[in-house]
């Protein structure tokens, strides 16, 4: 490996090191095609949390899927909630990873991380 850097000039190093950089900046800004469907869920729909479970209410005259967002990004399942009815999602854990949030989802485009 110390040949291969032998072989590379600096100048030739950091330019590579920075197109890398800007590539990564670039598609870390660039939002996800799943992300631009999505949006903050109706007011109608409300949540509760404990350390074990959040509780989400589907207040709302028609049927809702919606998703949890977690301070630390954890995945969560899209769920369909009809008018009425609650579901159940992951708690805070003893981590305190607090819900931040509920937003739709695609219950058909959903997969596990």
């Amino acid at each position: 490996m110390t040949n291969l850097m032998k072989r590379i000039s600096r100048p030739a190093a950091l330019t590579a090191a920075a197109a890398a950089a800007g590539l990564l900046v670039a598609l870390a800004a660039a939002p996800s095609a799943s992300a631009a469907t999505q949006s903050a869920a109706p007011e109608c729909v409300q949540y509760s949390q404990s350390w074990r479970y959040t509780n989400v209410f589907n207040g709302c005259g028609e049927t809702v899927a919606v998703t949890v967002d977690y301070t630390n990004g954890q995945w969560a399942p899209c769920r369909v909630i009809e008018p009425g009815q609650w579901a159940t999602f992951a708690g805070y854990g003893t981590d305190g990873n607090y819900v931040t949030g509920l937003r739709t989802c695609d219950p058909a485009a959903t997969t596990g991380a």
